[in-house]
Parts: structure tokens; C-alpha cells; sequence
């Protein structure tokens, strides 16, 4: 029989994704879960693994191609015989009836079971056989839940208001803010013009920020943080750290102090929702840093950050940003942030004023640590010092909030031994 595989639901609001490359051909036979599409979704480029096992019928799309949640990607046949002549809901009408909730049904004869790719890893990770869950989601869906609640492990926190990430598209908040563009004038009238189409990738982010700007009345604190004990202490330890595997850098420091300084100021760790006039508070401090790669921004989430050593920081974060600069990260890895740190320090600078990662409600900033003369006790002494700005929502907190939130951060990073537990 001829089974048609479409483009499953990938979380997070997520309506389509751009296929990056193919990595199967017709004829070939599959197992079910082997590596089949690569695709970029407005978040991450990812692997979609194989719902089935069988033989590669047909191949619907190509690389560079945008398709739909829904959309036909790959038709299989039995990995033994002759594919069933294709039935007449292959084609393009196929969306209508997504093909992952028949599957659902058919979970009882060992056949492939309806989950997104992500869950899908999830369960590999935690040795979960997906055919012995139930799905609590639409159509018989197995949801991450599903898979931690099989596996003996607590649910993950709720998810309400990551969904708020990945709207339909910024058009209409930003048509009612009045921020319209006219239409561009003919700039080749001027002289020779080249048109470059912006990645699936630049076209998210830059949608993003405009909503971020349009919806968020910004407002930034800048300070700077001694961090002249806490260099030292970064060099003394590189080398221990890097023969146990670790790279250790200034910028695991300041995560770890400001997961705990959110929980001074928890009104920094949340998202407004303002149609219910309420600021939702998160339990939780998963911390997103920006990472800068060859694609665009890309903002990786570390989880319990305020509960982890440094070390286990500064080792996850390693391993975070190799993923993301390969390519690699996958869906889990970009969602579920509570609070966003960018450092820009190894490219230079004086400082910057971030945007804030929408939903979320502020994004700490730090430039290049430089020496310079300051004065103490009547003397004049070298020491190394910290540019740090902190953009945040004014409808969440006042300008006093913020300077007092930063001063959590920097009094941590001046006392680094607060920032030790667990070292």
C-alpha cells in the first residue's frame, strides 16, 4: 500500500519550512526513524526522520522549496513489493487530511505512530518506545508530555506562552501600529541595482524585530560591572577546565549571574499578556544566548540555568553553540526561553542596545571588558571593567526596577564567588 508521508506539525505555531536538502532517492529502502529531509524551519535547521519503513516511492518536493504543514513529502511502499497504485489523495489536496492521524490507528498492528520530530528524539533520548505511549494530542498525537510521563519524568513546564513566538506573521500587529511601509522607489533610476531574496532564516528574524519594536516600548540601562577578580579567575582556571573537556568563558559567568538575579526580580523572567492584563510569571529560568552563525542570529536555550555549577553551564553551552553554528540544533534546542543574554565582546565594541527576544521581557547585553583607571579609596588603580545594558519592557517595570535588576547582575559578577555554587 502506498503511505504518503506530510509535513507534520513542528511546534511552536510553526505554519512551514524550507527544504534544505533531500536525503533520500526513489528506490531507496528505509527504516522507520532513519534521517530523511533536512529542513529549515523560522527556527532551526533540522532533521526530519523517516515515519515509516519502506520503500521510496516518490519524492514531492526538492531543495529550496517551501512547503506547508501538511503538504506532501514523500510517498513509500512496502519495502518488499510494487507500490499500490498511488491513491487519488496523494496530490496537492492532501493538506485537508494530514496523514499523521491516521497513523494514530495504526499503532495497534506496530505500524508508525503520530509525533513531531522533536518528540521523536525525545524518546530516543530517553529510551521510550513510541509505539507503547499514548498520545494525549489532536488526532491520537504523541506529545513530549507523553514521552516524559512514560518515562517516569515530570512534565515540562506549561508552554503557553512560547506558542505566543511564532505568530502567523507580524502584518497585522505592526498594520495596527501604523508602521505600513510605503511602497520603495525605483532605486534603478539612480544607477545599476542587484535583488538578493533574503533567507527563509533573515526573514523571520527580521520580521521578529519589527515586532518586537513595534509591540515593545523599549527602555535601556547601561552600567558597568568590575569584573577584574572574575577575569582572573577565568584565566587561572582555562587550563584545568579545557583538560576536562570544558571551555570556560566570561559568558557562562554571566548567565549564571543573571538566572539568579531573575530570581530577585522574577518580573524580568516572564511575558505580558496584554489582552488578559496579566504578566505571566515563569517558574522556571531557561536562558537563550545569542549566537552568532554564518545563516544569522541564532538564539539556543540552556535550561535550569539557576540551578546548574558553572562548569555544567560552560560545558552545555559549548556543546549548544557547536550545534547551532552546525546546523544541528534542533527544535528543542531554540524554544522555551525565559530571558535572553547576547554577548558581543569577542567582536569589540563599546557597547549596544539589544531588542528584545519577543515574548519574552528583557535581554541583558554586554560588550568587550576593557582595562581602565578607576578611582579607589583616593587612589588611582587599573582594573578591568564591563560594559553591560539592560533593555527591557516598560509596561512590566519602571526604570528604578531595571537599575536595581542590573545591579543584582553586576554585584554578582564583582563577587564571584556567589557565582561558585556547585563550581
Amino acid at each position: 500500500m502506498l503511505r504518503t508521508f506530510l509535513l507534520p506539525d513542528l511546534g511552536e505555531g510553526l505554519v512551514e519550512a524550507e527544504i534544505r536538502a533531500v536525503l533520500v532517492h526513489e528506490g531507496d529502502v528505509v527504516k522507520e526513524d532513519s534521517p530523511l529531509l533536512e529542513v529549515e524551519t523560522d527556527k532551526a535547521q533540522v532533521e526530519i526522520p523517516s515515519p515509516f519503513a519502506g520503500r521510496v516511492e516518490k519524492i514531492h518536493v526538492e531543495p529550496g522549496q517551501t512547503v506547508k504543514v501538511g503538504q506532501p513529502l514523500v510517498s513509500f511502499a512496502d519495502a518488499g513489493g510494487a507500490a499500490a497504485p498511488a491513491p487519488s489523495a496523494a496530490p496537492a489536496a492532501a493538506p485537508v487530511a494530514p496523514a499523521p492521524r491516521p497513523a494514530a490507528t495504526e499503532r495497534a498492528d506496530g505500524g508508525p505512530v503520530a509525533a513531531a520530530p522533536s518528540t521523536r528524539r525525545l524518546a530516543r533520548e530517553m529510551g521510550v518506545d513510541l509505539h507503547a505511549v499514548r498520545g494525549t494530542g489532536p488526532g491520537g498525537r504523541i506529545t513530549d508530555d507523553d514521552v516524559r510521563a512514560s518515562a517516569g519524568k515530570p512534565a515540562a513546564a506549561p508552554a503557553a506562552p512560547a506558542r505566543a513566538v511564532a505568530p502567523a506573521g507580524p502584518a497585522k500587529p505592526l498594520a495596527k501600529a501604523g508602521l505600513e511601509p510605503p511602497p520603495l522607489p525605483k532605486f534603478e533610476q539612480w544607477g545599476p541595482v542587484e535583488r538578493q531574496p533574503l533567507s527563509h532564516l533573515r526573514r523571520t528574524i527580521a520580521e521578529r524585530m519589527a515586532l518586537s519594536a513595534a509591540l515593545i516600548p523599549h527602555v535601556s540601562h547601561f552600567d558597568k560591572a568590575d569584573v577584574t577578580d572574575l577575569n582572573a579567575i577565568v584565566t587561572r582556571s582555562f587550563e584545568a577546565a579545557k583538560q576536562r573537556g570544558i571551555t570556560l568563558t566570561l559568558t557562562s559567568f554571566l548567565l549564571k549571574a543573571a538566572a539568579l538575579a531573575l530570581h530577585e526580580f522574577p518580573q524580568f523572567n516572564a511575558s505580558l499578556d496584554a489582552a488578559a492584563g496579566e504578566l505571566i510569571l515563569k517558574r522556571y529560568c531557561h536562558l537563550g544566548i545569542a549566537v552568532a552563525t554564518e545563516r544569522g542570529l541564532i538564539v539556543p536555550v540552556i535550561r535550569d540555568v539557576d540551578t546548574k555549577p558553572v562548569m555544567d553551564i560552560a560545558r552545555e553551552l559549548a556543546a549548544l553553540a557547536g550545534r547551532v553554528r552546525d546546523g544541528k540544533a534542533t527544535l528543542d534546542d531554540l524554544r522555551g526561553g525565559t530571558f535572553t543574554v547576547t554577548n558581543i565582546g569577542a567582536l569589540g565594541g563599546t557597547g549596544a542596545i539589544p531588542i528584545i527576544n519577543y515574548p519574552e521581557v528583557a535581554i541583558l547585553g554586554v560588550a568587550r571588558g576593557r582595562e581602565e583607571p578607576l578611582v579607589r579609596g583616593g587612589q588611582i588603580v587599573v582594573r578591568m571593567m564591563l560594559p553591560v545594558t539592560l533593555t527591557f519592557d516598560h509596561r512590566v517595570a519602571d526604570g528604578a526596577d531595571g537599575a536595581r535588576f542590573a545591579q543584582a547582575i553586576i554585584r554578582r559578577l564583582e563577587a564571584p564567588e556567589t557565582l561558585f555554587v556547585g563550581w
